[in-house]
């Protein structure tokens, strides 16, 4: 059976040892009092949580899935309701949510290390809560008085839980076209009415009541995304009390039969007239949406990473342990008739790969985390303004990078236990089935690929991406008395500048042809996440090296591992960014030329 132990180590080399985050948080009112203590303790208690609670569900909830009754009601599988109520009395739902409406106000990195260990055991329990904290940051950020008073105090508590209702059987990217219509009620509401698909944790009996924020387009809604609204529609409206009245005209229709993620409930929900209230202004629904979007992308990245994590874990524990065949070198093991599998160069490979990728993505998630919480609560107007242009502009590289390599990861594991991995009672192939999904939703990888690159990148002209590229030099000018990191910071000082120039390039052709553009997209983010995991692991080399020399045995051996697994990096993944820089310049006509009849 899998087993899943929290990596609160290297969590913690990262928190303290790289991003110092209790210096960096004192700079900040609301978080001057929290201390490395105050953290520790809290991902302590969150790891056994989801050590002992929800990773024994993982299975569980994959062998059963959800059920749906005649009259629309779902239920979750065995043990996920009751789950959710330990996690709502321990008050994990309020962890990072604001004070004034119940929460405990913690910062954001605090709460994203926490998701990191929910989606390690149980990604499809996880979205539950998560989508609820989603639904909190937009009616935190757009609701009415009224509407953040009736509703956050219950979302925050985890009483409630939220959704997001965008896609629609006929669109998904295009929000443009959407159908789904809000009519005025004349009394402050609104009668809507449409089908939504693909609606994670839509319907289901783990919290008393289900907020949906919907998007939909009034009678007088200009065409296009200009002319998109949205509404909060409760699955009960609450009483005079506040409490779940009257059944709302919204129910679920049917749930979707998936590769993975059994255990949440992917529905398609009939809203039949369903009374909704306005949140935000008229017709400017995508603008409020999208800060629940772009929370969510970050949740997926999330999600591999936690995915990965797991995955590499278990393929470790595999290797070994498993015997088979001798090491190439000579016998490691002659007092058994084979080697542990953990001997032979490829194994060691696929094991490697997962562990940088794993190790990256922390650091990288981490630092974001932080420049979030920089973004939002720093006195300092102007560090505010850079931090929230980092996240901006990375958003779609945690979704993308680490969903591409999450899924590479749990294969590779997988492929680790050979036939032992595609059998069931190992946990790997559901892993891969889990991971799969998170590439496509929250908006593809080729969605975030064109958002980096044309909305990101050059929708400002590369100002976003310079702001980045003066992080990654500070960080090299840091090390340049150093000797022992140039074998680090070249090739990331390397990668930084061919970045420049081929953005260069890439934004001169796209003028001229904007399928350019289009072509160069998806090499080009794994490009830019290269880049970023290069400045991960310098940043992360260059804090075990210093510490090297006068740690404790068992920190010297962690701190060896950091390098050890840096020089993996950059000579085994780094060169695919001299694949993907060919692949860009090869340009748009290799994809165009061919007559669409003739495919």
């Amino acid at each position: 059976m899998p087993q899943y132990t929290p990596p609160l180590r290297d969590m913690q080399f990262v928190l303290h040892e790289m991003l110092n985050v209790e210096a960096e948080l004192a700079k900040l009112p609301e978080h001057e009092d929290i201390d490395a203590e105050t953290v520790d303790a809290v991902l302590e208690e969150g790891g056994k949580f989801c050590a002992d609670i929800l990773q024994p569900l993982n299975a569980v909830g994959d062998r059963e899935g959800c059920k749906l009754d005649a009259d629309g009601n779902v239920t979750t599988p065995t043990g996920f309701r009751d789950a959710y109520q330990q996690y709502v009395a321990a008050g994990w739902p309020s962890l990072a949510a604001d004070v004034n409406y119940g929460g405990q106000g913690l910062p954001h990195l605090l709460s994203s290390a926490f998701m990191e260990m929910i989606n390690s055991s149980n990604q499809a329990w996880g979205m539950y809560p998560g989508l609820s904290h989603g639904a909190y940051t937009a009616l935190l950020a757009f609701g009415t008085d009224a509407l953040k008073d009736l509703y956050l105090p219950k979302l925050v508590s985890g009483e409630w839980t939220g959704t997001m209702c965008l896609t629609e059987p006929h669109c998904g990217t295009d929000l443009g076209i959407l159908k789904t219509k809000a009519d005025d009620n004349g009394d402050g509401s609104y009668a809507i009415s449409g089908t939504k698909i693909f609606i994670s944790a839509g319907e289901h009996d783990m919290a008393d009541n289900i907020v949906h924020l919907v998007l939909a387009r009034l009678p007088d809604a200009p065409e296009g995304t200009k002319g998109i609204s949205l509404f909060v529609v409760p699955k009960f409206l609450p009483d005079a009390d506040g409490n779940p009245g009257e059944r709302n005209g919204v129910k679920c229709g049917s749930l979707e039969h998936k590769m993975g993620i059994h255990g949440n409930a992917t529905a398609v929900l009939n809203f039949d007239g369903a009374t909704g209230w306005l949140v935000g202004e008229p017709n400017k629904g995508l603008k409020a949406m999208f800060v629940m979007m772009n929370g969510a992308r970050l949740g997926v990245g999330m999600q591999s990473l936690g995915l990965a994590e797991f995955a590499y874990q278990n393929s470790l524990a595999y290797a070994k342990d498993r015997i088979q065949g001798r090491s190439l070198t000579g016998p490691k093991n002659p007092g058994k008739p084979a080697d542990p599998i953990i001997v032979h160069p490829d194994v060691r490979r696929m094991l490697l790969t997962q562990k940088a990728y794993v190790e990256a993505a922390r650091a990288f998630t981490y630092w974001a985390g932080l420049a979030i919480d920089l973004s939002h609560k720093h006195p300092d107007e102007s560090v505010r303004k850079d931090n929230d242009d980092l996240v901006s502009l990375l958003t779609p590289v945690v979704k993308g990078f680490i969903t591409d390599n999450g899924y590479e990861s749990t294969t590779l594991a997988m492929q680790v236990l050979g036939g032992h991995g595609y059998i069931t009672e190992w946990g790997l192939e559901q892993c891969v089935r889990d991971a799969r999904i998170n590439m496509i939703y929250e908006g593809t990888n080729t969605i975030q690929a064109l958002d980096l690159l044309g909305r990101k990148v050059l929708g400002d002209m590369g100002a976003k991406l310079m702001k980045f590229g003066k992080v990654i030099q500070e960080l090299i000018m840091r090390q340049s008395d150093y000797e022992g990191m140039k074998e680090f910071t070249d090739p990331l000082g390397k990668l930084a500048v061919q970045v420049q120039t081929l953005t260069a390039e890439i934004g001169q052709k796209a003028m001229k042809n904007p399928d350019e553009a289009g072509a160069a997209a998806v090499p080009y983010l794994r490009i830019i996440g290269h880049l970023v995991f290069s400045f991960s692991w310098c940043f992360s080399a260059s804090v075990a090296m210093r510490k090297l020399d006068t740690a404790n045995d068992a920190d010297k051996a962690f701190y060896q591992s950091k390098l050890t697994t840096a020089r993996f990096y950059f000579a085994k993944l780094y060169p695919e960014t001299e694949m993907l820089i060919n692949q860009v310049k090869a340009g748009a006509a290799p994809l165009m030329e061919l007559d669409a009849a003739n495919f």
